[in-house]
């Protein structure tokens, strides 16, 4: 349908040629979809932009005739805004990296809000990456979790790149992705890239917020946090060591807190496992064992 049928609100809003070409061209980038021709999606979003802008910044008309042609037109206006995101999104998905690169971050600068990069981002830090622009990864994450701030991707790039820098912002962080992936899966989400989150995330996140709780001497937090993790790290040697060895630490000084000999021979144990892997860790654990041993050994 040409929006020129509907008479003197078109005319108002931009007139029967600028009507046309909003048709004409999101009909052409319906097809471009279709060719998933990335070059052509671009271009075309580009030119409907302006074009929406001005549609959708009209006034509504006095007149109720007018008012419901307006009506009309305005939502039709939306839906073509929202289909340019989409032509972005799924365009971006089924092409090379680098045409990910650069139609999501199309989709970024044109409508950063839109629902469609939510799901993006994980193929775009991707496409980052394997374009050789991962230094870029950071910033774009820093900008993009405040518009999603449950978006796990984002928030596993700002726990890894604040930890060792700003640890308070990578504890948060870390916290507010294991109440992410402690969450069902959300709509639109495969179980399998789901899975994929949660592997790849949350044995990390409890790792990072149990080392950190640890270093700042909430041993009861660290512990609970390292226990979670534990299970989730099996064969990451870098990072169960650490793990080990803080375990060890916080159990020691739950049990001097409690006088509970029980909590101590945990520490015991947790400290010589964190010896037996070979790091940075293991001497002072197999020292730390050793003194734990003893205190074990005086209490009832």
């Amino acid at each position: 349908m040409k929006l020129c049928v509907l008479g003197m609100t078109v005319v108002l809003l931009a007139g029967p040629a600028v009507a046309d070409k909003l048709d004409d061209d999101f009909q052409s980038l319906k097809d471009a979809v279709g060719k998933k021709d990335a070059t052509q999606v671009k271009s075309l979003t580009a030119e409907l932009a302006p074009i929406v802008k001005q549609a959708l910044a009209v006034p509504a008309p006095t007149g109720d005739d007018d008012k419901k042609a307006w009506t009309d037109h305005i939502a039709y206006v939306k839906s073509v805004e929202e289909y340019c995101q989409y032509a972005l999104f799924a365009t971006a998905l089924q092409g090379s990296p680098e045409e990910k690169v650069d139609l999501i971050s199309t989709l970024e600068q044109q409508a950063p809000t839109s629902k469609y990069l939510d799901e993006a981002y994980g193929p775009y830090l991707v496409a980052l990456n394997q374009t050789g622009a991962a230094a870029k990864i950071p910033a774009i994450a820093a900008k993009a979790v405040e518009h999603f701030p449950n978006n796990p991707d984002l928030l596993s790039v700002m726990m890894d790149s604040t930890y060792g820098k700003q640890n308070s912002r990578a504890l948060t962080y870390a916290e507010r992705l294991i109440a992410v992936l402690g969450k069902p899966k959300p709509e639109g989400v495969s179980a399998e890239e789901w899975e994929r989150l949660r592997s790849a995330n949350l044995g990390r996140a409890h790792w990072m917020a149990g080392v950190i709780h640890c270093s700042s001497q909430t041993w009861a937090a660290g512990d609970r946090e390292l226990r979670a993790a534990l299970p989730l790290i099996t064969g990451n040697a870098a990072m169960a060591g650490p793990a080990l060895f803080y375990l060890g630490m916080a159990d020691y000084q739950l049990a001097k807190m409690t006088n509970s000999k029980a909590k101590m021979l945990e520490a015991v144990k947790f400290s010589q496992q964190s010896a037996a892997i070979p790091g940075p860790l293991a001497d002072q654990a197999r020292h730390n064992a050793i003194v734990m041993q003893s205190e074990a050994d005086r209490m009832r």
